[in-house]
């Protein structure tokens, strides 16, 4: 079965599309390629994930991400395409009370000529999850090792650690959101280079700023951190309240641009130690998404792990960049099949159901 997964995240950076053709439950890579938000749209996306907005506004967007979602497909060329998953783009999430992405599925079936699936967050809410992570399935099939005991960290907008111990089962792998992954430094380096630049290229501008500790601390006291997975985060939490907030102190924005890397991997760092080394001394952490780009973030991450090798997924096989996409795209090729893939020890649901909204043609 070839299918296509389309990803974009909380960092709003574009559209990433991942074609893989599926012999369950083996995979293997066909094409990937990636689709940069405009600047009016990202401020448009923007503009419908905070509180004060437009139904109109949602509503045409939806649409419209539906047409670019498509179109992105289409431009990949790649022949024999049977079946499309899409992640959508999240406007708002509070796992387990609700969770919305945006995109419509019906455009996207109808301009391809492809049954399409989306809307894959929502049955886990329905059955008591968080609604994510969902990638824990595909990272379960791809990364399990017989030796070793691994991590895998998606650093998006926000990050999260799958943790997948030797010869994991299903039941045995469990996953959670441990905070701000680019998200906050993102935002910080629009500030920093007055919009020519929407993230912190090569953790470069990081480098020219200083740790502000006394800031980091306060950061880190959220009770977020602490409690127990699962749990999920969003923008709700690491948007323009908190950057606000650190406008405020007067810092100059390389500083805060680095706290924030810092505020990043040190939570990343302390998820792990507080709530994955209780269960499995992690042998290795396996980075994929924007993050595995920041060699500041990095490094950092390394650090705090010293007993832990830091590398991207991209050495073991599964392409950082396009990891995601990829697993949507084996999410869809389990919903056709009618395998349930969400792994309630990542989620919290009350059990594993079958994802997404169908779209048939």
């Amino acid at each position: 079965m070839r299918v296509a997964g389309i990803m974009s995240g909380t960092s709003l950076d574009g559209i990433d599309v991942a074609v893989v053709d599926v012999t369950w439950p083996a995979f293997e890579l066909v094409a990937f390629a990636s689709t940069p938000y405009s600047a009016s749209l990202r401020k448009r996306i923007l503009a419908v994930s905070n509180a004060d907005c437009h139904t109109r506004d949602i509503a045409r967007l939806h649409y419209e991400l539906g047409e670019l979602y498509a179109a992105a497909v289409a431009a990949l060329g790649v022949k024999k395409i049977e079946l499309v998953g899409c992640h959508g783009q999240t406007i708002y999430h509070e796992g387990p009370r609700c969770t919305f992405q945006i995109g419509e599925g019906a455009v996207i079936a109808e301009r391809l000529g492809i049954e399409t699936i989306t809307n894959f967050r929502a049955r886990d809410v329905a059955a008591g999850g968080q609604g994510a992570p969902l990638v824990p399935f595909f990272d379960w099939v791809a990364l399990t090792h017989d030796q070793v005991n691994r991590v895998a960290v998606n650093i998006g907008g926000i990050a999260n650690v799958h943790a997948l111990p030797k010869k994991a089962k299903a039941t045995d792998v469990f996953a959670f959101d441990t905070g701000p992954g680019n998200m906050v430094i993102d935002q910080l380096a629009v500030i920093a280079t007055g919009g020519k630049q929407s993230y912190d290229k090569d953790g470069k501008i990081g480098r020219k700023g200083k740790l502000n500790r006394a800031l980091l601390k306060q950061l880190t006291k959220d009770k977020y951190f602490l409690k127990a997975p699962p749990k999920s985060a969003g923008r709700e939490q690491y948007g323009e309240a908190l950057i606000a907030k650190m406008m405020k102190t007067g810092l100059p924005v390389e500083d805060l641009i680095a706290t924030a890397t810092a505020f990043t991997s040190v939570t990343i760092a302390e998820g792990i130690e507080r709530f994955v080394t209780p269960k499995f001394k992690v042998d290795e952490c396996l980075v994929s998404g924007g993050g595995v780009h920041n060699p500041l973030l990095m490094a950092e991450l390394q650090g705090l792990m010293p007993g832990a090798y830091v590398h991207s997924s991209s050495d073991v096989g599964i392409p950082a960049d396009a990891k995601e996409a990829m697993a949507f795209a084996f999410l869809a090729a389990a919903t056709k099949l009618g395998k349930p893939s969400n792994l309630p020890g990542a989620t919290g649901a009350k059990k594993a159901v079958l994802l997404g909204e169908i779209h048939p043609v």
